[in-house]
């Protein structure tokens, strides 16, 4: 399963938070085992990926959630923040600790060929 998520990276962990009753997280309640990348869509292309283990933490959801509306969409009055924000008390966060990381950065080979 490939999917993409908000997340926050904080003292060496990955956090994101999706809803409880979702796909993801009946696969990880099962294996909490996964993988990530981290990485822009724009040239120079760079970024991490890896892989880790994932803790559920049901009682972070909510607070998880809010700050990563924060952080993604700058604002409280769109329709996406009041449709995310009304379904909070169904959000769980999830913990990623990396236990390998892997690093890319093809800015000088792209500098290159401008």
């Amino acid at each position: 399963m490939v999917l993409s998520l908000w997340y926050l990276y904080e003292t060496e962990r990955i956090f994101c938070a999706t809803q409880k009753s979702s796909k993801l997280v009946y696969h990880l309640e099962s294996n909490p085992r996964c993988a990530f990348e981290v990485a822009g869509d724009q040239p120079p292309y760079r970024g991490v990926r890896g892989q880790g283990t994932v803790t559920l933490l049901q009682h972070r959801g909510r607070e998880l959630l809010e700050q990563l509306l924060g952080r993604y969409l700058h604002g409280s009055d769109t329709p996406l923040h009041k449709m995310l924000l009304s379904r909070a008390d169904n959000e769980v966060a999830l913990e990623i600790r990396p236990i390998r990381i892997f690093a890319w950065d093809y800015t000088s080979r792209m500098k290159q060929s401008i």
